[in-house]
């Protein structure tokens, strides 16, 4: 090989080589590394009344207020335009789940500036929402900051998609109905004792929320359905808000050979965070 012809081989591996560095990823490494969307599914709850004053109207662009219910835990909507979504329908949400995201980035401060953290915050709303200008991406990291110090416990969901599920014919008559006939049933309360000895499955103890890191035992008034499932939350207390509740089974409780639904106390542990 001549020294031309050798040259001319080295500086064709240099340009390689240096066109592989420069290059970004690609496309499919780029989406693989990309996170992935929380997703939530449920029926949506629009309040004509707004329940927070701005705060909570900048939460819909000034519209009413959105919620959508997946089992238990109800879902505020934060979106950066104004929907229009119909009461009762099912939807299924994707985005961002703030409180999620701000706990995921952890609080490298350790409670030293409160919670939650400017910089989890808009870090949060970026993921949401990319290519804002400063000013509308501030605006919608104070509006998230504001609702998550006030109540850090009811999860606030940042909106990027939402699609309307069709609902199959004679399927809200069907719900009608059922719902009607669940209210007929009897309601019985039992002490907290007693239904803990029925519980089959259920983390008792927790960690302890970013929000309240030094923990605490927190009792949690439920209703319990006739699968043994817990049906509803009655409490507004933020622990037990946090709670997973769709983990708990209980053996389903009998009066005269017929289920019942069950009103009673739950007592959840959180440990302090280390």
């Amino acid at each position: 090989m001549s020294r031309n012809a050798r040259n001319y081989g080295l500086l064709l591996l240099a340009i390689a080589a240096l066109s592989g560095c420069s290059s970004g990823p690609s496309a499919p490494e780029a989406k693989k590394s990309a996170a992935p969307l929380d997703k939530i599914q449920g029926r949506a709850q629009v309040l004509k009344e707004l329940d927070g004053g701005a705060t909570d109207a900048a939460l819909n662009a000034g519209g009413p207020s959105l919620y959508l219910w997946e089992g238990t835990r109800r879902y505020r909507l934060f979106v950066r335009n104004a929907v229009e979504l119909v009461h009762g329908d099912e939807y299924v949400v994707e985005g961002v789940y703030a409180q999620k995201a701000i706990e995921d980035i952890g609080d490298p401060d350790q409670g030293k500036n409160g919670y939650p953290l400017q910089s989890s915050c808009e870090r949060a709303v970026k993921m949401a929402w990319s290519g804002l200008s400063f000013d509308v991406t501030d605006g919608l990291v104070s509006v998230l900051r504001a609702r998550v110090k006030r109540y850090p416990a009811r999860p606030l969901f940042l909106v990027m998609k939402i699609t309307h599920i069709t609902p199959k014919e004679g399927a809200a008559a069907e719900r009608a109905a059922k719902e009607a006939e669940d209210k007929k049933i009897p309601e019985v309360p039992v002490p907290a004792d007693k239904q803990r000895a029925l519980l089959i499955e259920g983390p008792a103890v927790q960690p302890a929320p970013l929000w309240e890191p030094a923990g605490g035992t927190a009792k949690c008034r439920v209703v319990i359905g006739l699968d043994g499932k817990i049906s509803d939350l009655d409490t507004g207390a933020q622990l037990c808000e946090v709670v997973p509740w769709s983990q708990f089974r209980y053996q389903p409780t009998l009066r005269a050979g017929k289920a019942v639904k069950v009103s009673t106390e739950v007592e959840v542990r959180f440990e302090p965070r280390k």
